[in-house]
């Protein structure tokens, strides 16, 4: 059970929560947007000491339902539960203490430092008994990273990849118990891909909730605990990564052939597209 402490200024905040205790529930979600019925149905769980990938098409519903349990967009129909309450029962700020949100895309017009940027992240903090960790929450959220050599600099004049690492150490400095990010690999290089998904696993290990939305199979095979296959505003199934994973169902999903293969060292499974033999000159 998630307990919570007293602040300075009258204000509830969470405590840490306890392995596998439900950090956020979302059961029979119906989302529109627009004409399109985006989300049918849906059910989704984020424990306490655990990393979820949703994986699946474009359009598939994965950012919709990412912000459907963040609060962010309202349900048709179904239920969204974050803390233990439906998310609705929280005030913007009460949210901003329990769930931290990385979008698809981070734009800033004002001329922020890195440091400035990153700072944002405590910005829910501010006149309770946890502002003191600012500094360090910032230091070590730049660290993880690897955004410190940086820190002086706009973020206007840092690389899309920078830019992605600094959102995402924006998040972490919120030192809330359940991180919800959108594609936080799709600007990212070899390296800093990996780093990303190992952040995200040592949150889950230090106590987080962490919800991803992903499209690199390979990744959410090697560092989701669980993976959710979206399809067509639907869960088309939900599992450990090497339950899920199958040629068949991962052929009709993406409409694309595929085999899955165990890795030779680790066992995690290997999506590979079923190619024709290529040949050159």
């Amino acid at each position: 059970m998630i307990k919570s402490l007293l602040p300075r200024r009258g204000r509830e905040l969470p405590a840490r929560p306890t392995p596998g205790d439900v950090l956020a529930e979302a059961r029979g979600l119906y989302v529109r947007l627009g004409e399109r019925e985006v989300l049918r149905g849906v059910g989704l769980t984020a424990r306490a000491g655990e990393v979820v990938a949703l994986v699946g098409p474009n359009g598939a519903g994965k950012s919709t339902l990412l912000a459907a349990v963040a609060a962010d967009t309202a349900p048709a129909a179904g239920e969204v539960r974050i803390g233990g309450r439906t998310a609705s029962a929280w005030s913007a700020p009460e949210l901003a203490l329990r769930r931290a949100v990385l979008p698809q895309a981070a734009a800033l017009s004002f001329p922020f430092t890195v440091d400035e940027v990153v700072r944002m992240g405590r910005a829910p903090w501010a006149g309770t008994v946890r502002e003191d960790e600012d500094d360090a929450a910032v230091a070590e959220a730049m660290a993880a990273t690897e955004v410190a050599a940086f820190a002086a600099r706009p973020f206007s004049a840092l690389s899309g990849g920078e830019r992605a690492r600094v959102a995402l150490a924006r998040v972490l400095a919120q030192r809330t118990p359940l991180l919800l990010l959108d594609e936080p690999t799709a600007a990212l290089d070899l390296r800093h891909q990996e780093l990303v998904l190992r952040v995200c696993r040592e949150r889950a290990a230090a106590g987080d909730a962490v919800v991803v939305v992903l499209h690199d199979l390979g990744l959410a095979a090697a560092y989701a605990h669980r993976v959710a296959v979206l399809h067509d505003g639907r869960v088309a199934a939900e599992g450990p990564p090497d339950e899920v994973f199958r040629d068949g169902l991962l052929s009709e999903v993406y409409r694309q052939p595929v085999e899955v293969l165990p890795h030779p060292r680790t066992g995690a499974p290997l999506v590979v597209p079923k190619r024709d033999r290529l040949t050159g000159t």
